[in-house]
């Protein structure tokens, strides 16, 4: 008798999904640190051919002998209250000129109104160079600090109002149609739409207001100043010390590194809800 055995297939296992990873344009969530290699690498460059003969010491010095003449400098007293002084000259500007570009762009955004009083003066300033208003604001406000403040909001303003008053006007009409939908008042409006979907052009215009600021800072100092980064500057471009103008355009620089890692360290955590290609 013989007997057949038939082998029965185990049923297939189906293999697990493969999850594709998304593509990214940019590295994503970078370590501040690592910002600091291209400024690292012109360090490099400077001081590497500063070494080898290739520049001129007497136009620029070499990195280490910058860095002599500024601690010089700080320990004299008076590289600590030059700082101080364009710090706090900035940051006044900065404050009034945030605080109008934002309070501006809300009116201009949020009202019909508001957007064809406010726009259109706007965008006449824009088109005006704003440091071509320094004969005529020396006329209104005098020759010291108010002028200087004054200049350095308008520079901040215009940006801030730009970038979020586009992201206004850029707001989905469904998420308006929704809002009506669901019955909200127009707090609750402002709240959970507007003010959301306003804050990536926002932070855009942050980014250049806060550049803005330290650009203005350097011609405004040099205007009638007894004191600052920029009067610092413009003494040794007298004397024909370009160590000292090289320390202050390098303090200039870190400001503004230091003050742009600042407001992407906050976007990224006001922002963490946004997916993008970057995230």
């Amino acid at each position: 008798m013989t007997t057949t055995t038939t082998a029965v297939a185990a049923p297939a296992v189906p293999e697990p999904p493969q999850v594709r990873r998304r593509r990214r344009l940019s590295p994503g969530r970078r370590l501040p640190a690592a910002r600091l290699a291209g400024p690292l690498a012109v360090l490099a460059l400077w001081a590497a051919a500063s070494a080898a003969g290739a520049l001129d010491p007497g136009a620029i010095p070499e990195p280490w002998t910058v860095l002599r003449t500024a601690g010089h400098l700080w320990t004299d007293g008076t590289l600590p209250t030059d700082v101080l002084t364009s710090l706090r000259r900035a940051a006044y500007g900065f404050a009034i000129g945030l605080t109008a570009g934002v309070l501006l762009a809300l009116v201009s955004g949020l009202s019909r109104a508001g957007e064809a009083l406010i726009d259109g003066t706007v965008q006449l300033n824009r088109a005006i160079p704003t440091l071509g208003l320094i004969p005529l604001f020396i006329l209104w406000l005098g020759i010291g600090e108010t002028f200087k403040i004054a200049i350095i909001a308008i520079v901040v303003y215009i940006p801030v109002y730009l970038n979020t008053h586009a992201a206004l006007s850029g707001i989905d009409t469904r998420f308006v149609e929704l809002a009506e939908a669901q019955g909200l008042s127009r707090f609750a409006f402002v709240r959970r739409v507007v003010i959301p979907g306003a804050l990536p052009g926002f932070f855009v215009g942050l980014r250049l207001g806060v550049t803005g600021s330290w650009l203005g800072l350097v011609v405004l100092e040099q205007i009638n100043a007894t004191s600052g980064l920029g009067y610092l500057m413009f003494q040794a471009q007298n004397y024909g010390q370009s160590d000292v103008i090289l320390v202050g355009l390098l303090i200039y620089g870190v400001f503004g590194l230091i003050s742009d890692s600042v407001v992407r360290l906050v976007e990224r955590r006001v922002l963490s809800w946004r997916r993008t290609l970057s995230s």
